[in-house]
């Protein structure tokens, strides 16, 4: 039994395809291609001969690189085709489906000059991508269906077709002699409407994991190494070297419905009263299902907020799989040893999570996985990392992973440094923020009023205009750097109830706005999600188990009922009653329960405080210092993608084992279980004693 599937774009309904109602399981035989016959077949090798016809004068002329290739998109899956079978290199391809037609990218003519290094992307890449953006029923059907049959005539390719095809090619190469045909710093490829003939251009970025194009190497423990270099810095609290405006990232070549490797579009939240938010998706296989993978900026101007998201979205990108490397290494941690990380240090799943999802594998020591090389700051050599833990959604499906990792501790910076830093920051937050949610600690709140910087000030009295208090707090553990959690709280108590966020890093003054960036674009928005969702969110309240994906952690929080798990914070009269030690009260304005407000400025104070230099390297090694000085160990994995490399960014992987994981999924909570849970806030002096198991917070953590 079949099922008939029509694609989703332009021209839908001109072809369709078939594939099992049952979805393949494990052990199915490969995907058989069979590609379109009949009538397209036919109609794609007459327009070849018209367009070599009308193209015939202009070689004559002595224009060159005009030999073209017409086939049908949407045929076959592209991202299983191997080098061999991809389309001749040294002919323009033209590429069919619906009524449209894509022309390009055009190979390198005679007498047409290239950058120097510069990659050029082929026909598969264009291929690749084009797919990659597709409808996800499209997508389905084609990567995962038992091959593709004709379903009617192609539409619009006469002869005006061809006069316009034949025009645009042409045209094309007389401006590349002419030094143009590029779009956005891109190679060119064409949108053709063969009904009304209208063309839009876009720029084709190649792809690193083209078969034809394959740039990528194969990993090893030289590829690894990590060394960070020399960065002076324009000011003791400036940790980005160079601004976001200085890198060439132009929206267009990431973010479009032909080429777009982020996706088709990125939506602008005009109705957001706080930032200006935007966000973006772009989906990736992962075993039989397709993940949709968002990004976005939510920066004070819309603008600035597109290229926020352009560097989240590539950062993900180049974090879900290794798209620079090949993996070399399937072995068990048993015949590894300590040249690898053993991923207990990590965090498993208990068994009660695997006795509610049986099919969740268990990490078996004995059992050969795949692991990539990494690197240890503390001991200067090379690891080896399981591949699912350094990378989120590594090939094989969820059915391959013993847990599933996010995206905590990968950072994108001008350098490898830079990235680093930030990742670092970021593993520290977690877990401090973690630590503190799970121990019900009662943290010394900031004094808002002691920021110095007029955006900070401005943007919590925004807030306070919409009906939220910001408020936050002092969430240093273990390690003497400032961690901020911010909360934004509904003063009225009504549904929209609170939002959490967090921020990390030297400059305290940065960590709360890190922190204040994150409430301030969700808790305006908070209360109609809340509304429109409630129903399910009411079960989840009931029920945490109920709790399942990334998104549920935070709209639970949208609820008044759960306020009494965050009271230990909130309620600044029964942090009173709480254990705690005291520290940074240094006489601020005080509290609604009259306690000291805590000044930002204390948050680089104190025993071990890590003062800012005047190079990078310096903070970066300080930092280091400063967590290995705990017994634990930095790890980095360079997650960097060709595509990043070619912009002048570096995206690494920061991995400090034995600080807790960050879940999402109330039955996937590691930290829960971790010893570190229970001892690192009797270690930091925060508790007299470890807590015990009825003194953890029964509650989801609320982290977005």
């Amino acid at each position: 039994m079949t099922e008939v599937l029509s694609p989703q774009g332009p021209g839908a309904g001109a072809a369709r395809v078939e594939r099992p109602v049952q979805p393949p399981g494990p052990g199915r035989a490969p995907l058989a291609v069979t590609g379109f016959t009949g009538p397209w077949r036919t109609a794609c090798a007459r327009l070849a001969d018209a367009l070599t016809a009308r193209l015939a004068p202009h070689a004559a002329a002595g224009l060159t690189g005009l030999d073209v290739e017409v086939s049908a998109l949407g045929a076959r899956d592209e991202l299983a085709v191997s080098a061999a079978d991809s389309a001749d290199p040294d002919r323009v391809p033209v590429r069919l489906y619906g009524h449209t037609a894509v022309v390009g990218p055009f190979p390198a003519a005679q007498g047409v000059r290239s950058s120097a290094g510069e990659r050029r992307p082929c026909a598969l890449c264009l291929a690749r991508r084009w797919q990659a953006v597709r409808a996800d029923t499209l997508r389905d059907a084609v990567e995962l269906g038992d091959g593709t049959r004709a379903a009617g005539s192609p539409p619009g390719t006469g002869g005006f077709a061809a006069d316009a095809l034949a025009a645009l090619v042409a045209g094309h190469r007389i401006r590349e002699r002419a030094g143009g045909g590029r779009v956005a710093g891109y190679a060119a490829v064409y949108l053709v409407d063969l009904e009304t003939l209208h063309v839009s251009a876009f720029p084709l970025v190649p792809e690193a994991e083209c078969p034809r194009c394959d740039v990528r190497t194969d990993d090893g423990p030289e590829a690894a190494r990590v060394v960070p270099e020399s960065a002076p810095k324009p000011t003791r609290n400036t940790f980005r070297l160079r601004p976001i405006d200085a890198y060439h990232l132009p929206l267009e070549a990431f973010v479009n419905p032909v080429t777009g490797m982020l996706g088709p579009s990125v939506v602008p939240d005009l109705a957001s009263a706080s930032t200006s938010s935007v966000v973006g998706a772009f989906t990736t296989r992962s075993g039989s299902y397709l993940r949709d993978c968002f990004w976005g900026g939510h920066a004070g101007s819309y603008g600035t907020s597109v290229r926020v998201g352009v560097l989240e979205g590539l950062e993900r990108f180049a974090g879900m799989r290794a798209r620079a490397r090949r993996t070399t290494v399937t072995a068990s941690l048993d015949e590894l040893g300590e040249t690898a990380l053993d991923p207990r240090v990590c965090g498993l799943y208990d068994d009660a999570c695997h006795a509610a999802e049986p099919d969740l594998p268990r990490f078996d020591p004995s059992r050969p996985i795949a692991w990539v090389w990494g690197w240890s700051l503390r001991d200067e050599r090379p690891v080896l990392i399981p591949e699912i833990l350094a990378y989120y959604h590594a090939p094989g499906g969820a059915r391959r992973r013993f847990v599933q990792e996010s995206s905590n501790g990968c950072a994108s910076g001008g350098s490898m440094t830079e990235a680093v830093l930030y990742g670092l920051m970021e593993a520290v937050e977690r877990d401090a923020f973690l630590l503190a949610w799970y121990g019900r600690a009662p943290l010394p709140e900031i004094d808002p009023a002691s920021s110095t910087r007029p955006q900070t000030r401005a943007m919590i009295d925004r807030l306070a205009l919409y009906g939220y208090r910001a408020r936050f707090f002092d969430t240093r553990v273990t390690f003497p750097i400032p961690v901020v959690t911010a909360v934004a709280e509904r003063v009225d108590g009504g549904l929209g109830r609170m939002c959490f966020g967090a921020g990390a890093g030297l400059d305290p003054e940065a960590a709360l706005a890190a922190g204040l960036c994150e409430i301030a674009t969700d808790s305006v928005n908070l209360r109609r999600r809340t509304v429109r969702e409630e129903r399910r969110l009411r079960a989840m309240a009931d029920d945490f188990d109920r709790v399942a994906v990334l998104h549920d952690h935070p709209l639970l929080y949208g609820l008044p009922e759960m306020a009494p798990y965050t009271a230990f914070l909130l309620d600044r009269e029964q942090g009173e009653r709480g254990e705690r030690g005291e520290r940074g009260a240094d006489g601020a304005d005080g509290d609604r329960a009259g306690r000291p407000m805590t000044p930002l400025t204390a948050l680089a104070s104190g025993p071990g405080a890590l003062v800012p230099g005047d190079d990078l390297r310096d903070d970066l090694e300080r930092c280091v210092a400063a967590v290995t000085a705990h017994g634990f160990d930095v790890l980095v994995v360079d997650q960097t993608s060709p595509e990043q490399r070619d912009l002048g960014f570096a995206t690494a992987r920061v991995m400090v084992p034995g600080l807790l994981p960050i879940d999402f999924g109330w039955r996937r909570q590691r930290a829960r279980h971790l010893a570190r849970t229970r001892t690192a806030l009797r270690q930091a002096g925060l508790r007299t004693r470890d807590l015990r198991t009825d003194e953890i917070n029964p509650a989801p953590h609320p982290f977005p």
